[in-house]
């Protein structure tokens, strides 16, 4: 499993324990409709996920991808960083402040396009 898959399953596994909802008796002889297998997944609030992870006021996620990793508890070392940045595209990746930056903004971008809400604030 890649370092986003990693992140992603934090973040998007924490909102989906916390909205699940006690699923109703199920009637076996009941069978599930095609229109109701499609529906979409919920869309996860990265952003309330996040704020509500223990340790969230602690850390400036919304600035530091260092940060935002420690919060879903990753290891934030620079291999692990340059890695992720592997994944999202950016080979040259040296650990600069500037690509820390910019890794914390694909990785938001990476996150919305796969199923989250993150607000235009923490996209630039």
């Amino acid at each position: 499993m890649g370092v986003f898959s990693s992140i992603k399953d934090a973040i998007f596994g924490k909102a989906a324990a916390q909205e699940a909802p006690t699923p109703p008796a199920v009637d076996k002889s009941a069978v599930k409709t095609e229109a109701a297998a499609k529906q979409p997944a919920p869309v996860v609030d990265v952003e309330a996920v996040l704020d509500a992870m223990p340790g969230a006021d602690k850390l400036n996620w919304r600035t530091s991808i260092v940060d935002l990793m420690k919060l879903v508890g990753m290891d934030a070392s620079y291999d692990e960083r340059k890695e992720l940045a592997g994944e999202m595209g950016n080979a040259d990746y040296s650990g600069t402040a500037e690509d820390n930056i910019r890794l914390r903004i694909q990785l938001m971008k990476h996150l919305a396009a796969n199923g989250g809400h993150v607000p235009a604030k923490l996209l630039d």
